[in-house]
């Protein structure tokens, strides 16, 4: 019987982890983060998933130190697997899996590689990504592939509807995959890196509108920010704003010096910087979710102008 030692975390970790157990392989150690109660929990703990299944659990935001290192050669398992961990997992830790070091990373590898590949996908207007199972190596994501899986992105997608998706698919690909995985039969393709790009983390400040762009941009962002992400954030007259969700029209925008929100028939637009048009349909401003009727009814006398750069 194969055994195995899991880094993981969230939705991905506890569907893959199940996965594993599903299949027979004896996972001998779970290594995740603390969950935050901080931060928005909307993902599955797989801290939680891990304790209810009696496996052992080693809580770690750093995946270099020797205790770490220590247990997972303790364990001196076949398979050392990663599932949405947050860390780069060092050398010496793939050393101990005594057959193969695995991640399942969420795009079409070599697509996407690096940090938050769901939310830069949707962000740059793919209309397809998917989730990779690869050989670890030590740069990220690089490692030859096991398998993969595509899914589509459709146009008003937000990134949390492309993230599950993703995830049923890295179930998909793993619960496919692993008898020849473990019959030591799995393919190893190497990857050509030169057909695609590594990316970094995202900051908050990534999520500011800059209104001179064209509506099929500022669409793409709001996506790639909609909640449980941030959002897209702006200002309206002199209040901040959030952009929650939008929808790229072909409604004539009034003849204006640059970019402004407008109001037609009880809906909310906003003329973007090459005049195309994007509706409105889900804003906070202030703090308070308002009524779209209610936010289209200010600019009846006129519209409001909007901020060609991001603020400040």
């Amino acid at each position: 019987m194969s055994t195995a030692v899991v880094f993981g975390y969230g939705d991905v970790g506890v569907r893959c982890l199940a996965t594993l157990l599903a299949q027979g392989v004896t996972v001998s150690l779970v290594v995740t983060h603390a969950d935050d109660p901080n931060e928005t929990q909307w993902y599955a703990s797989l801290h939680r998933f891990a304790v209810e299944h009696d496996l052992p659990v080693h809580l770690s935001e750093d995946a270099s130190g020797a205790d770490l290192l220590a247990k997972v050669a303790a364990c001196a398992p076949d398979f050392l697997f990663s599932f949405y961990y947050r860390r780069m997992i060092p050398r010496a830790l793939l050393d101990c899996a005594r057959r193969a070091a695995l991640n399942l990373h969420g795009s079409l590898l070599p697509q996407f590689r690096g940090r938050a590949p769901v939310n830069w996908a949707v962000l740059l207007g793919a209309t397809e990504t998917g989730a990779s199972l690869h050989h670890m190596a030590d740069k990220p994501d690089a490692g030859n592939l096991v398998d993969q899986m595509a899914v589509p992105i459709l146009p008003d997608d937000t990134a949390y509807d492309v993230f599950r998706k993703v995830c049923a698919a890295g179930e998909f690909v793993l619960h496919r995959c692993l008898p020849a995985v473990l019959a030591g039969t799995a393919p190893s393709i190497v990857q050509n890196l030169s057909a695609g790009r590594y990316f970094g983390a995202r900051r908050p400040q990534d999520g500011e509108i800059d209104w001179s762009w064209d509506a099929q941009r500022i669409h793409n962002l709001v996506r790639a920010v909609a909640p449980p992400f941030p959002a897209a954030r702006t200002v309206i007259g002199d209040q901040s704003a959030r952009i929650f969700r939008t929808r790229v029209v072909a409604e004539a925008a009034p003849a204006l010096a640059g970019p402004a929100l407008f109001s037609r028939d009880g809906h909310c637009f906003a003329r973007c910087g090459d005049g195309s048009v994007l509706r409105l349909l889900e804003v906070e401003v202030a703090g308070q979710v308002v009524d779209i009727a209610v936010l289209a009814a200010r600019f009846v006398a006129g519209p409001v102008a909007l901020p060609s750069k991001a603020p400040a």
